[in-house]
């Protein structure tokens, strides 16, 4: 860094940061132990919670300047949030690593790599559906056109760090360009009496490359006794350009949301995945300076909830689910739990199904190392995590583990790839899980139904 961006990333700081949240920290270290960083470098104080106060407050007050190992520090934070829970004065970290990254981020000289991801991606491709899909309909045109299988097969694929060319074989099958763009907007309950309206926040990589999830996410949803409305002008969360040091644009698409959720009118606006709800629900924070946004904001936040949590709100685990006798365990998404405090119902919910047994692993609340693009760029440290995971779910002996958010399932993929054990073991989103164990029910009971008929 030379002088003139070293000033340009201390004024930032100085103009950006919360000083009372950062003063409400009193170093009494109960975040150290629920740090994943902080752990996997051996309990080095600059990866810890704490430690990232210090430095963000060191740089408010001029007493240090900024420095590589200072953005380093920030940069190998997964945003977890896991020292929240156990923060006796309540600091919300979450938001001091945004508003530390917007000081970075939009202070120094992008590398050539930062300038691609946020050049292209945040600000071309992720608030824009119709590029989405143009881009996962590419994917999908690679998996169906032989080329993947050719890939690998030539050893195209070598050419990759092994990260990726693991997470290439562990990518779901993309839908067609057709299939995504053809989308309901309004659906009615199935089987059952309206309960509740609601709309559905369908996201931008849910909706193309984990389309199937959605489509299982509605259903459900119908099944619970929902009517669904899916506005269509809703965009990307804003989560990538949040925990990106773009807050910014995730101001602009929140507005974009906010706008496109107020015409549904609905009792819930619903979730599934972790992340996205997390920064949805953030959105009254993020706009709480701007008089023409912030009560708009406060409503749309209110009405934020997670799958699992309507689903056991509207007693969808007292109906009958199968499935074929499994040990099952639960892998938590930081942001569901940290974020949306949501931990006991996917649990409960896991539990109600008849054939499954569900064994907890150690630290199931432990990132993964997914954390967004997080696993792509700090793959060392994401790896490492990732052992320590694969390790807890491996002593549950489980045949599946469920979690709740794309960039966990992708993960956990990724460590039953990486340790061999694809023909034993599987990851699944919890609402595929949940959608399978509910038409497997019905399908036994009309089956049996159907015996007694013939009997008859």
């Amino acid at each position: 860094m030379d002088t003139q961006e070293k000033q340009r990333i201390q004024t930032a700081f100085q103009e950006k940061m919360d000083y009372d949240e950062l003063m409400n920290c009193t170093r009494c270290g109960f975040c150290l132990p629920s740090c994943p960083t902080y752990v996997e470098t051996g309990r080095n104080e600059v990866h810890s919670p704490r430690g990232r106060i210090a430095l963000m407050k060191g740089l408010v007050d001029g007493v240090i300047e900024p420095s590589e190992e200072v953005k380093e520090s920030i940069d190998l934070c997964l945003g977890c949030r896991a020292c929240e829970p156990v923060c006796p004065s309540g600091v919300n970290f979450g938001r001091l690593l945004e508003q530390a990254r917007d000081a970075i981020y939009q202070s120094k000289k992008p590398t050539l790599p930062e300038k691609v991801m946020k050049g292209i991606f945040l600000k071309n491709i992720f608030p824009q559906q119709n590029r989405m899909i143009g881009l996962t309909g590419l994917l999908s045109f690679y998996q169906r056109s032989g080329a993947q299988k050719l890939a690998q097969a030539t050893g195209v694929m070598k050419l990759f760090p092994e990260t990726m060319r693991t997470m290439e074989k562990v990518l779901p099958t993309v839908p067609k360009r057709a299939e995504m763009k053809e989308r309901p907007r309004h659906l009615q309950p199935l089987h059952t009496t309206r309960k509740k309206k609601v709309a559905f926040f369908s996201g931008c990589l849910m909706d193309t490359m984990f389309m199937k999830t959605n489509d299982a996410t509605i259903k459900l949803l119908q099944y619970a006794g929902c009517e669904i409305v899916v506005p269509e002008t809703q965009a990307c969360c804003g989560a990538l350009h949040g925990h990106s040091g773009e807050l910014d644009q995730a101001r602009e698409m929140a507005k974009r949301n906010i706008a496109a959720f107020e015409e549904a009118e609905v009792d819930y606006i619903i979730t599934n995945a972790g992340g996205c709800g997390a920064f949805l629900v953030e959105y009254a924070h993020l706009l709480k300076n701007d008089p023409d946004w912030d009560e708009r904001a406060d409503r749309f936040c209110a009405k934020i909830k997670d799958i699992t949590r309507i689903l056991v709100e509207l007693d969808f685990h007292k109906q009958p689910l199968s499935l074929p006798e499994q040990i099952v365990t639960y892998q938590d998404s930081c942001h569901l739990k940290n974020g949306q405090k949501t931990f006991m119902e996917p649990r409960q919910l896991l539990e109600s199904i008849a054939g499954v047994k569900y064994v907890e692993m150690t630290d199931a609340s432990r990132c993964c190392g997914s954390a967004g693009i997080y696993n792509i760029v700090q793959s060392k440290m994401s790896m490492q995590i990732l052992d320590y995971k694969m390790e807890q779910a491996m002593n549950t002996n489980a045949k599946t583990i469920v979690t709740a958010n794309p960039g966990c399932l992708l993960q956990m993929k990724l460590g039953i790839e990486r340790e061999g054990l694809s023909q034993v073991m599987d990851a699944v989103h919890i609402v595929d899980f949940l959608l399978a164990a509910y038409e497997r029910a019905t399908d036994n009971k009309k089956a049996t139904k159907q015996v007694a008929a013939a009997q008859v």
